[in-house]
């Protein structure tokens, strides 16, 4: 990001960029409100740095962000089930039942070695990071979000246009697009 884009405190009160230091939130943090607010609700979405939809997340004492839209067809995420999966613990999207964890971004599905041998054994394996997960910091009773930099494409990019933020598709939807010659 060039010095440019970055926003001062008094440009904006939803992006601050001073010096990071133990009472001020990291460079090109974005306030996305009250911890006391967001732990009552158990989630919030907003549109950060005007580009990206972020879902932050209060969970057993943690607050976790992300991509709002589900990497695998753009399913919004805000009211998926928190479960556990192989010891980790992951949002599952309601559309599809794609399950993410919460704290790398990781596609998870069940896996089975042989399914010639009875009865099937099957275990948890990682499909690699499929969700942009960014850094939350607490500061001040408030959350701030950090948007994830990386310039490694993620699947979950794709539904960061502006094309999933003015109307998400539905899933019949989705599937059509997708057999559509």
């Amino acid at each position: 990001m060039s010095s440019a884009e970055e926003v001062s405190p008094s440009a904006s009160s939803h992006s601050l960029s001073p010096p990071s230091s133990p009472s001020t939130p990291p460079q090109v943090a974005h306030l996305i409100g009250k911890k006391e607010d967001i732990a009552k609700a158990g989630h919030v979405t907003k549109l950060v740095n005007g580009c990206r939809d972020v879902l932050v997340l209060f969970h057993q004492g943690r607050y976790h962000a992300m991509d709002m839209r589900c990497y695998h067809a753009g399913g919004s995420l805000l009211h998926g089930d928190i479960e556990e999966f192989n010891g980790q613990q992951c949002i599952v999207c309601p559309w599809h039942k794609y399950k993410i964890t919460l704290a790398e971004g990781e596609g998870l599905y069940q896996a089975v070695d042989n399914p010639t041998v009875k009865p099937l054994r099957t275990h948890w394996r990682s499909k690699g990071v499929k969700q942009r997960i960014h850094k939350v910091t607490e500061l001040n009773d408030n959350v701030y979000v950090t948007l994830n930099d990386s310039t490694e494409p993620i699947e979950s990019d794709v539904y960061q246009t502006e094309k999933y933020r003015t109307s998400i598709p539905s899933p019949s939807q989705i599937t059509n697009e997708r057999h559509s010659p």
